[in-house]
């Protein structure tokens, strides 16, 4: 991956972005991707769209990958100073004692300690049981109250206090590449598109969405505003290389080899078929899901926006999901982009997406 390219990686996936808190995120993408397009918005959601556009001015095509992670909320401050919590987003409450976390202030980020009580005080069935949300706290080292009230406020954001970290073999573990893996990779299709210069039909939206942990919010509201004819989320899917997951249930996906096309009712078969032959034209390896209901993803909305959208979903390969240890390949991440940028380009204006 060139440097350039992981930079703008390595500083999105830094930058704090919980669900209904992804400004940091947002300016981040925004910086870096209005070098390679027309013109960049940010919506009053959120949503920063940009558009780059082509020969024609049909189809639209818009892409989506969704900027917000899931996280904690500062839910209430006891007498002691310690800070209660709620979650953002689907949590593993097996992984949460003992993290690093950051609350997220208006003055700054406060560095903190997700406690529980010691397993040396713990009754045997408390040890064989996982922690409950209410008796878990967070210590900022305050004195009291006053004090606590003093630096944090009821509801600030709280993220796990990790960053990337290069593995062996072009692999990388940070917490949020749920997804900002994705937004990565529309960001990176928009900058080949201009930077490559090979002409291609119609009008390509790349937006990094929010609140998608929360109900697949952004893109709903995305869709209705950019009315495209063809939309492709681009999120993670689960990686079964790993143990103690029964692939006959999920599906066999591998990290670095290549990003999964799905395949099912939320998928747009037109768009599915071209997908396949953009990634064989251009020698790209992918891996095929079967989905055969909605995929829970941002492409279950833009399928239903308006009318109907010919909507898809391309998933970058990902171990660990919803821990703050999520695992791509640089490599998995580059050939996504590649694909959706061959896909793009072997559009023709008067394509149909019509499934007859």
């Amino acid at each position: 991956m060139r440097q350039e390219s992981f930079d703008f990686l390595k500083r999105l996936l830094d930058a704090p972005s919980p669900s209904g808190f992804e400004a940091p995120a947002v300016r981040v993408y925004r910086e870096y991707i209005q070098s390679y397009a027309d013109t960049v918005t940010i919506d009053v959601m959120g949503n920063a769209s940009a558009t780059l556009s082509g020969e024609t001015s049909t189809p639209r095509i818009m892409l989506c990958g969704h900027c917000d992670e899931i996280g904690f909320m500062v839910q209430y401050i006891d007498d002691q100073g310690f800070l209660y919590f709620s979650t953002i987003g689907g949590i593993d409450l097996h992984l949460v004692p003992g993290h690093k976390v950051l609350i997220h202030t208006s003055g700054g980020a406060v560095p903190g300690i997700i406690g529980k009580k010691p397993i040396h005080l713990m009754e045997d069935e408390e040890r064989k049981k996982v922690a409950k949300i209410v008796d878990l706290y967070i210590d900022i080292g305050a004195k009291d109250k006053k004090e606590a009230e003093e630096t944090v406020r009821i509801g600030d954001p709280i993220t796990v206090d990790v960053s990337l970290e290069r593995l062996k073999n072009d692999l990388i573990c940070a917490r949020g590449l749920d997804d900002k893996a994705g937004a990565f990779v529309v960001a990176e299709t928009l900058r080949l598109l201009k930077e490559e210069g090979k002409p291609f039909c119609g009008q390509v939206i790349a937006v990094a969405t929010v609140q998608e942990e929360v109900g697949l919010r952004g893109a709903t509201t995305s869709a209705y505003r950019h009315q495209p004819d063809v939309g492709i989320a681009v999120d993670v899917g689960f990686a079964t290389d790993q143990p103690g997951i029964e692939k006959k249930k999920v599906g066999d996906f591998s990290l670095g080899k290549g990003p999964i096309i799905s395949r099912g009712a939320n998928i747009n078969p037109v768009v599915f078929d071209l997908l396949i032959r953009s990634a064989k034209e251009g020698e790209i390896p992918y891996q095929i899901e079967a989905a055969p209901r909605s995929t829970g993803t941002d492409a279950n909305v833009l399928q239903l926006s308006r009318g109907g959208v010919a909507a898809a979903l391309v998933s970058v390969p990902c171990r660990y999901m919803h821990t703050p240890v999520e695992v791509v390949s640089l490599k998995d991440l580059e050939d996504s982009a590649r694909l959706l940028a061959a896909f793009i380009r072997n559009l023709s204006a008067e394509v149909s997406f019509i499934p007859v």
